[in-house]
């Protein structure tokens, strides 16, 4: 006993000590103000807001921790409060930042028993919190560490309040594994916020503070010892069920928002962080609702997945952006917005307006809707209609609108592949090779392209042919703005597209492309029925949706209409809701006129044409369009001379398709005859180019092909 008294009595005297000289070293201590600690916290999530400022996602960042938002003391349960000041400091709201009893005990235990009993203070701790946040890591043990840490609390008890002491240490102590803070624990170990938590659940965290990754059974003993020490009637039997049903389960935190994964793992850098995008969290809300309405009618027939895309025209900011569907995705992680699919009809507009622009063809032309062979070096390419029918002789306005395939492989042929390849990468759809990697099946949309590039070329139609890339940060003017369509030829492809009376060919009067207000709209579908399509615009906004499987798998009867269309006219009814759509006004460069067509092919009507390209008259018969093209040799063909045959016998035929006597075909450069008869020609090694040009010396057809044989060798040897 009289050992006893005696350490206590050096216990004391060493903290009587401590205290004299601390007090007198206070000063010289670089402490941060609380202000400071909370400004600098930063949460392992970042955050993306909406173009109001509204929280839209969030995004955890940082992998090595996970603490959510600082939170204020008084928005934390006074259960809790209390249990932490028991089990951690129970004078804490008497002392001056050290707890000179409870450091005396501990010294004394020290002496006597060669313990380590603990005597940090809630300020204490939080010192060595600061202390190890700055340092980089945890603060080692020592005597002159611990006399730093003293020194530390006493000189943040005379600058902080207790209040602001309690809740920086809240959100910056350890709870358990990698939880940290108040709000992390809170959420992760019982999912709701730190006001709402019971006094059971405050007792369960305030017992982990000490040993936060201790096993069950001391995590248990600390609780009931805490439970008894607040004096709570709790039964240790229920707190031992609390504990374990806490602990054993593996926890999870539901993000505050989580309406944009895909744009946030785009702009979301450094945890803490804040990025202000351009999407509209009610548009991106209400495009997620209706593509999962979609789909779930549509699990059937073998549809699971889908994206859109809302963009402003003017600006080009991206308004909205639905990566996938979410819980109902067969792929959550995968961007079907950014993902490369097979473009299906979506690309025809672009086409026409190139025929169009380089006034091959004008709206009212008669194209041929019959049967087409298309030779290649691959055999015989034969488009026909999604339909499988033919229609004869069919308007450009028709073909277009009603989304007929073969005129649109015949008007390719006449445009050229690689004519129309140069365009669509002056369009945005920078993957699209050579004409020649896809040839005329380009026009009916071989090529792969995202939702994204597809929604901004539409955009282009809206803009009066001018490009300019798409944004998810605010502005005015875009930047970067480039020509990739006449705005004369964009006018009359969106005239047409916006032509419900031309689209009844396919589609009917009636349909969901048909809005009370002005759209111009184009549907999509791509081989064996894997993409579906439909990418429309009003005067502000341009809409794209795509359904389909990200594994590829096909869907069962599915066509842009009964696919994408409804989500698409449900967004774009939303977009003008209470806002009128209004129609653009025609450009300086056409010209309406009346038309009449031969046998009533058509109904006589009103139609656009680029200036220099309409009828002398006002009703003028428009005569039928003819497409040149080199029927023979066919693009990449590779002919082979045969040794058996006597070199002077073998001969090839060339051939053109609805030319006429103005025309001329040239072969490397020679002219060799006029297209209206077949042209023999004496094969020759090598590579060669034919062309057909018009009588002003333009370019309307040109295949490459090669020449192979014996004859070739023995001729080149005898050159060297």
């Amino acid at each position: 006993m009289k050992k006893t008294v005696v350490a206590f009595a050096a216990g004391a005297a060493i903290s009587s000590a401590f205290a004299l000289f601390l007090v007198f070293r206070l000063e010289s201590l670089p402490l941060p103000a609380f202000r400071e600690v909370r400004a600098s916290y930063r949460p392992s999530e970042a955050r993306l807001l909406d173009r109001r400022g509204e929280i839209i996602h969030a995004l955890r960042v940082d992998r090595t921790v996970r603490c959510l938002e600082w939170t204020s003391l008084s928005d934390v349960s006074p259960a809790l409060v209390r249990a932490v000041v028991r089990s951690e400091d129970k004078r804490f709201h008497e002392h001056a930042g050290v707890d000179w009893i409870a450091l005396t005990g501990a010294a004394a235990d020290v002496i006597v028993h060669g313990g380590r009993r603990g005597a940090s203070t809630v300020t204490m701790q939080l010192a060595s919190l600061l202390d190890g946040r700055s340092g980089g890591g945890k603060p080692r043990r020592s005597l002159r560490r611990k006399i730093l840490q003293i020194r530390k609390a006493l000189a943040l008890e005379r600058s902080w309040g207790k209040g602001e002491i309690l809740e920086a240490y809240l959100n910056l102590i350890d709870f358990r594994g990698e939880l940290r803070g108040v709000r992390a624990a809170s959420r992760g170990l019982f999912g709701k916020d730190p006001g709402g938590l019971t006094e059971p659940e405050a007792i369960v965290l305030a017992s982990l503070i000490r040993s936060p990754n201790a096993g069950e059974p001391h995590v248990i003993r600390r609780a009931v010892r805490l439970a008894r020490a607040l004096g709570s009637p709790l039964p240790p039997a229920r707190i031992e069920l609390l504990v374990r049903e806490t602990l054993e389960r593996p926890y999870a935190i539901a993000p505050d928002a989580d309406l944009a994964p895909h744009v946030a793992r785009l702009l979301l850098g450094k945890g803490g962080s804040e990025v202000r995008s351009t999407l509209d969290a009610e548009l991106q809300r209400f495009a997620m609702e209706a593509l999962a309405r979609q789909l779930l009618s549509l699990r059937e027939k073998n549809v699971g997945d889908g994206a859109v895309l809302v963009v402003a025209n003017r600006t080009g900011e991206i308004l909205a952006y639905v990566g996938n569907a979410g819980p109902l995705s067969s792929a959550r992680y995968v961007d079907g917005v950014v993902a490369k699919r097979q473009a299906g009809s979506t690309l025809k507009p672009f086409l026409y307006g190139v025929a169009l622009e380089r006034r091959l063809l004008t709206a009212a032309s008669l194209l041929d809707d019959s049967p087409l062979d298309v030779p290649t070096a691959r055999g015989v390419y034969a488009p026909h209609n999604y339909d499988r029918g033919y229609r004869g002789l069919v308007s450009l306005r028709t073909a277009l609108a009603a989304s007929l395939n073969v005129p649109a492989v015949r008007t390719c042929l006449l445009v050229s592949p690689d004519a129309f390849a140069v365009r669509l990468r002056l369009l945005g759809f920078d993957g699209v090779g050579e004409g020649e990697d896809h040839g005329a099946s380009l026009a009916l949309g071989s090529a792969d392209l995202t939702l994204f590039q597809l929604v901004n070329a539409y955009r282009v139609l809206a803009n009066g042919g001018r490009w300019s890339p798409l944004t998810f940060v605010p502005r005015g003017i875009p930047p970067g703005t480039r020509r990739a369509l006449s705005r004369e030829a964009a006018f009359v492809v969106s005239h047409i597209l916006a032509d419900r009376a031309a689209r009844e060919a396919t589609f009917g009067l009636e349909n969901l492309l048909s809005m009370s207000f002005w759209t111009a709209v184009k549907t999509g579908t791509s081989k064996d029925m894997r993409d579906n399509w439909c990418i429309g615009f009003s005067r502000d906004f341009t809409v794209g949706v795509w359904v389909g499987n990200f594994a590829g798998d096909p869907m069962w009867n599915v066509s842009g209409m009964s696919g994408a269309a409804p989500v698409w006219a449900e967004i774009m009814a939303c977009l003008h809701r209470g806002r009128p759509g209004a129609s653009p006004s025609p450009p300086p460069g056409v010209l309406p006129r009346r038309v009449s067509f031969p046998g009533h092919l058509e109904e006589e009507r009103e139609e656009w044409f680029l200036r220099g390209t309409e009828p002398p008259r006002p009703s003028q018969v428009v005569a039928r369009s003819r497409s040149p093209r080199i029927r023979f040799p066919s693009a990449g063909m590779i002919v082979a001379l045969d040794p058996d045959i006597p070199e002077g016998r073998q001969v090839l035929y060339l051939e053109a398709r609805d030319g006429d006597a103005g025309q001329t075909l040239v072969l490397d450069g020679t002219p060799v005859g006029s297209p209206d008869r077949l042209i023999p020609w004496r094969p020759e090694a090598g590579w060669h180019n034919l062309v057909l040009m018009n009588g002003s010396g333009a370019v309307v057809d040109n295949v490459t092909f090669s020449v192979r044989g014996s004859h070739a060798i023995s001729r080149k040897a005898a050159g060297d």
